[in-house]
């Protein structure tokens, strides 16, 4: 097997590993924002804390799920007055006859283009749905982590495997600290996903999803710098 290297492929395999390089870049900037926007808006604050790993994974239980939504990742998505009649309603008890005259029209104007049956959300357009996200907040729920860990263990798997393929062709590393960069996303994957069920059991594991996320990244960031580094800057 030939000997391939950034320093004698050619241009066209060059501009080929960039332009994936570049674009699963922007990717992974656009997923963090949107981690900010969601499990970091948990605890109503901005920017990713271990709270709002917690409220995300083990949930917030001194509420219910909807009332801390709304003054959390969803604050911004309803009026003051809105949000005040919804939480009220929660907390009177969640009554069917005043959801139907006087939330269901709320939920109708700002929700429902989100939380329909269609969304993998919950459903906003029936009381069940509602009554079921009014009671106290356990956190994301089994069925809902079951999804959403297949999806993360296929797919950042596939990604890191393009990643490190592209990185593996690089030389100016030594090969222990290669091999370790190769490795780290995806023992930081099954690290963060492993923790998002142990939250759920313990919120005392939410810094082990710190942690794995914060592997994932790093050695990204690394072999991003060093492969681009190598391919165009880096001196014959």
């Amino acid at each position: 097997m030939p000997n391939w290297t950034f320093t004698n492929i050619n241009t066209s395999l060059k501009v080929l590993f960039t332009s994936y390089l570049i674009v699963v870049g922007i990717g992974y900037m656009m997923a963090f924002t949107q981690i900010l926007f969601t499990h970091g808006m948990a605890d109503g604050k901005v920017g990713l804390s271990v709270d709002d790993i917690v409220y995300s994974y083990y949930g917030n239980r001194n509420g219910s799920l909807i009332e801390n939504k709304l003054n959390g990742s969803m604050k911004e998505n309803a009026s003051d007055e809105e949000r005040f009649k919804i939480i009220k309603w929660v907390r009177e008890g969640a009554d069917e006859t005043q959801f139907k005259t006087t939330i269901k029209p709320i939920f109708e104007n700002s929700c429902l283009m989100c939380h329909n049956a269609d969304s993998g959300l919950p459903d906003f357009s029936t009381f069940e749905s509602v009554k079921h996200v009014s009671e106290t907040d356990s956190g994301a729920s089994f069925a809902s982590l079951t999804r959403v860990s297949h999806i993360h263990l296929f797919g950042i798997a596939f990604i890191f495997m393009f990643v490190g393929l592209i990185f593996s062709f690089a030389t100016g590393i030594p090969t222990w600290l290669k091999a370790s960069a190769i490795a780290m996303p995806y023992i930081s994957q099954v690290l963060d996903i492993a923790s998002w069920w142990l939250t759920k059991f313990d919120p005392a594991f939410a810094w082990l999803v710190m942690f794995g996320g914060a592997g994932m990244a790093v050695a990204f960031a690394f072999m991003w710098v060093v492969s681009i580094y190598e391919m165009w800057l880096k001196k014959s």
